[in-house]
């Protein structure tokens, strides 16, 4: 995903139990996370001295990885990794957080777990996390799939948002594109009754596609934004999206409620 600054997203299937994410995943190597084919693109993620500092200190706490290797991470105990019972919201590529960390400031009622592949986006988050004292998001880095397939079970979430997932415009690497029928069917499953999925995109290609798909899973139903829905849907107005607006790149906004 390209951000709210500098995103990339993620692909899906199946599984469950309950466990909080174990501090000790954050002493793994780097470069140890499971690879396959997926719709997000390489990238170094040198952090700086102060975002390393922030990351040692922070990320035993509100950080968790997706997979190590072959070996998945435990299922997902929300309420105990929180310390509360809450809504949850599962955004997916979350870049550098601009719009997780407004979105969360916004609804402290709600948590919100983000999941990115770069680490340095979410040193970046997790910096501001820690500078405006922010109580109500958690971090994971890893694969969008491996999340929604073996952290999190059916009817947990109360909201998926994906915002701007890497288009991949070339007609040979749409088979790259997050949101396929798979993943839009796994992300069904784990939205509860009522649960909002969330999608906005600024290429016209992509946004016919995600329509499609999204309107083809049978649990899911075309909404619009209105204030009865459990979460807000109102994001913040980011630097990459001005860039589509001068751009004259409209964004698509996409909503669906699980039935």
């Amino acid at each position: 995903m390209r951000d709210h600054g500098q995103m990339c997203a993620q692909r899906g299937a199946e599984s469950m139990a309950t466990a909080v994410p174990s501090s000790d995943h954050s002493a793994a190597p780097e470069g140890t996370l499971h690879r396959r084919i997926t719709s997000f693109r390489s990238r170094r993620s040198t952090l700086t001295d102060t975002q390393q500092e922030t990351w040692d200190r922070r990320w035993p706490e509100l950080g968790a990885q997706a997979r190590w290797g072959d070996r998945a991470a435990d299922p997902l105990d929300a309420e105990t990794w929180f310390g509360r019972r809450a809504p949850l919201v599962v955004e997916i590529g979350c870049g550098t957080g601009t719009s997780t960390l407004a979105m969360a400031q916004a609804e402290p009622e709600i948590d919100v777990v983000a999941v990115e592949v770069y680490r340095r986006g979410l040193a970046q988050l997790l910096s501001a996390i820690d500078r405006h004292n922010v109580t109500n998001i958690r971090l994971i880095r890893g694969d969008a799939v491996d999340v929604l397939q073996d952290m999190l079970v059916s009817d947990s979430l109360t909201g998926v948002r994906v915002f701007f997932p890497d288009p991949w415009p070339k007609a040979r690497h749409h088979k790259r594109r997050l949101l396929q029928p798979a993943i839009i069917s796994l992300i069904a499953d784990r939205l509860r009754p009522g649960g909002v999925l969330h999608a906005a995109t600024d290429d016209a290609n992509y946004a016919q596609h995600i329509a499609e798909v999204g309107d083809n899973e049978p649990r899911l139903r075309r909404i619009t934004a209105s204030p009865s829905l459990p979460i807000s849907v109102q994001r913040p107005v980011t630097k990459y999206e001005t860039k589509a607006h001068h751009a004259n790149s409209d964004v698509a906004e996409l909503l669906w409620e699980r039935s």
